[in-house]
């Protein structure tokens, strides 16, 4: 698969982790749709095995979301550029502490974003909390998942 491919690939997965956060798109079908063309058009063992764990992965988060309690993002005061520093928050974490990290970044940047806005930590840790109630919670396992899906594509490129 050459250069372009493989950036077009990235492409599709970066606006996949982005339509995540977007209410209404396809978020976690883009970044298993970018997978399985990379496996499709590079057909090698580890592709393959990237798309399985990506499937099955993303059938896990969708069971974890339908566990969890049905929640409305609109029930709170959150708004899209909340979820914007919740994305950027998660992809820093992700980055910085490997994989786990993503968790508390996501947190952090809804805390950050709130802080701001309201300029007092008691109002922006309420704030928090309801943003997690409302969906947020749903919201940072499905990005979380499709960062793991994006991560391994990438290792897989970088050393397989």
């Amino acid at each position: 698969m050459g250069v372009w491919d493989l950036l077009l690939v990235g492409l599709v997965l970066l606006l996949g982790l982005c339509g995540v956060l977007v209410p209404g798109l396809p978020g976690s079908w883009l970044v298993w749709a970018a997978v399985m063309w990379w496996a499709l058009k590079d057909p090698q063992p580890v592709s393959w095995w990237v798309l399985v764990g990506a499937t099955v992965a993303l059938f896990l988060a969708q069971v974890v979301r339908w566990a969890l309690p049905p929640r409305r993002l609109r029930a709170s005061d959150a708004t899209a550029r909340t979820w914007a520093y919740a994305g950027a928050g998660a992809f820093l974490g992700f980055l910085l502490i490997p994989v786990l990290g993503a968790i508390p970044g996501f947190m952090g940047g809804i805390y950050l974003y709130e802080r701001r806005r309201l300029g007092r930590h008691g109002e922006a840790m309420a704030a928090l909390r309801t943003a997690m109630r409302s969906g947020g919670s749903s919201l940072l396992a499905e990005l979380f998942t499709c960062l793991l899906i994006a991560g391994a594509w990438l290792g897989a490129v970088i050393w397989g």
